[in-house]
């Protein structure tokens, strides 16, 4: 039995939300929850970046984002869009000019953080920019950021204030007949963070674009990511995401899809169930796992793997999997195929082996998949 097979008391239901569309990636609605990151290169160093977002969307990232500090940053964006696989999100601080530029060089979307962008008079300029080159605007609200008078209204960053400056920078949109819009309410505070979304949901049909900012170096950022965003998702808050990491922007990447794979929300690529391994280990695990992640990062079919390292739990965990193995005596294990015992294979050919056999299942479902979606001569 495949862990793809849903189970209704695994099923989240999602906030009903409002769809728009990041070049051509919908966000929002039905759409599946789109993963993002931002590069950590100079935008003007173009082919560094260009490199960077190819390198995160072979990982996965549906969109990516660039800040453009300057007019050289956005004169460099022109051609980094070209060369883009994937939609590019031009991030906007302080200078409103440096949107309008990003629009006409192509962008898919604009990130304003109202905060800092300044009056209504350019924010109103740069909805016209956005307009006329068909660019969706992400709201950015940050707990870091917020608006003076929001600040001597509430006395400090809270989700009533961060809220009330994500609705307050809607209506400017919405009375302007601007509706392609996203919205995000970050903070480095996880309870701060998930209370102003919570409140955001509520207030609005938007698409809600998920992250903690700030969270951090790559393990403690993950943990971090993983609890704010994983209680929001969970309770059915979120179109898309960015896991902001002090790391690789392809590490971002790959939490993301694997925060949302253990909710049973994206599926992409081998979800490896792994034991943290004890004296009982028929063959090292923590070594096995490490070189079968590396080994099946070009597998991009939703599949399952377990790796058990004996007999106590492995044979249960292999019922729920494409493919198995569990660890047993001699110097051997035993290979599960769709949950059923087929065959015994050395420890010291098992990597091959496995790899060969997740190969083999990622064909049969891609080509699977593919007779479905072509549409019968009958037809």
């Amino acid at each position: 039995m495949s862990m793809n097979h849903i189970r209704p008391w695994r099923n989240i239901e999602r906030r009903a939300s409002r769809q728009i569309h990041v070049g051509p990636v919908a966000v929002g609605g039905d759409a599946p929850i789109s993963v993002q990151t931002m590069t950590n290169t100079v935008t003007t160093d173009v082919a560094a970046t260009i490199a960077q977002v190819q390198a995160c969307a072979e990982a996965g990232a549906d969109i990516v984002r660039i800040s453009t500090p300057d007019a050289a940053s956005t004169a460099a964006l022109k051609e980094i869009i070209a060369e883009s696989p994937v939609p590019i999100v031009a991030d906007i601080h302080f200078h409103y000019k440096r949107a309008i530029e990003a629009a006409e060089a192509g962008a898919a979307c604009l990130r304003i953080n109202p905060g800092n962008i300044g009056d209504e008079t350019r924010v109103r300029e740069v909805i016209k920019a956005a307009r006329d080159h068909n660019c969706s605007i992400r709201i950015g609200v940050n707990a870091g950021s917020l608006e003076k008078h929001l600040l001597e209204k509430y006395g400090e960053p809270c989700p009533d204030a961060m809220v009330e400056s994500a609705m307050d920078h809607i209506r400017i949109l919405q009375d302007n007949d601007f509706h392609e819009f996203k919205i995000s309410v970050k903070a480095s505070d996880v309870f701060l963070a998930a209370a102003a979304y919570q409140g955001l949901a509520e207030a609005t049909d938007a698409p809600i674009h998920l992250g903690i900012t700030e969270a951090g170096s790559l393990n403690a950022g993950t943990v971090k990511s993983s609890i704010g965003l994983g209680n929001l998702l969970w309770s059915g808050i979120g179109d898309t995401l960015r896991v902001s990491l002090s790391a690789d922007p392809v590490e971002e990447v790959r939490v993301g899809y694997e925060i949302l794979k253990s909710l049973g929300l994206r599926h992409r690529g081998v979800n490896i169930i792994s034991c943290p391994s004890c004296a009982r280990q028929g063959f090292d695990v923590i070594k096995t796992v490490e070189a079968l992640e590396k080994r099946l990062e070009h597998v991009k079919t939703p599949m399952s793997l377990s790796i058990i390292g004996c007999v106590v739990n492995g044979p249960g965990e292999a019922l729920m999997t494409d493919v198995g193995f569990t660890g047993g005596g001699a110097g051997s294990g035993m290979v599960y195929l769709a949950g059923q015992q087929s065959h015994k294979m050395n420890n010291d050919q098992m990597i091959d082996h496995i790899v060969e056999q997740v190969e083999k299942k990622a064909a049969e479902i891609d080509a699977q998949q593919a007779a479905e979606a072509t549409p019968s001569a009958a037809e």
